[in-house]
């Protein structure tokens, strides 16, 4: 059975558990402990372990489960349709967390580290434009990242704008995100490890 170290509130924990629910994939979860460091050299969640394969990094982990364990659905096996999924998959991971970054750490995890007054609005600045990107591609396709089907970018996507909505910023008023968080909400998976209450 699939393993998978890291508590189910880190966010990119979150990324894999959501992934394995779409596939329907039995998986047994743990929280990190020291003796996992072994596992990855960054010492950080999560960690998929998988009949001897090591996997850190989720969104690796989440393209891996849905190559290894997918019908083609939510990562397509043509290299053109994989690439716009896997398009929106990076930027998430590039463009928009280091949007993020700096507002969330101060804002919600409170670190003495991240208290600038002028990053601070830097950051909530451009967390907001990233999410205008996304609320122009929303209107554009009309249903998901990509169009009328749920894909992997979905997942990653889904769980950004949760922790958007949950932070206590000035939000513009993006209708096609809005709407797209009501339309996740619909599934099963997004409402156990993604609207869930945890930024």
């Amino acid at each position: 059975m699939l393993k998978i170290i890291g508590k189910d509130s880190s966010i990119n924990v979150r990324k894999v558990l959501w992934t394995c629910a779409e596939l329907g994939l039995p998986f047994e979860r743990e929280d990190w402990q020291a003796g996992h460091a072994a596992l990855n050299p960054n010492a950080l969640v999560p960690v998929l372990v998988d009949d001897g394969v090591v996997l850190w990094e989720s969104n690796t982990i989440c393209r891996y489960l849905c190559t290894q364990y997918g019908d083609g659905a939510l990562l397509p096996n043509d290299a053109k349709s994989r690439a716009r999924v896997e398009q929106w998959m990076d930027w998430q991971a590039t463009d928009l967390n280091t949007a993020w970054r700096y507002a969330f750490m101060a804002l919600v995890r409170n670190s003495p580290a991240y208290q600038e007054p002028a990053q601070i609005a830097a950051s909530i600045a451009a967390w907001n434009r990233h999410l205008g990107i996304l609320d122009d591609q929303l209107g554009a396709t009309g249903v998901y990242a990509l169009g009328g089907s749920f894909t992997l970018a979905d997942v990653v996507l889904g769980l950004s704008v949760n922790r958007w909505m949950m932070t206590p910023i000035d939000k513009p008023g993006y209708r096609y995100v809005a709407a797209y968080y009501d339309r996740l909400a619909e599934r099963p998976g997004f409402r156990e490890y993604g609207r869930n209450g945890v930024a």
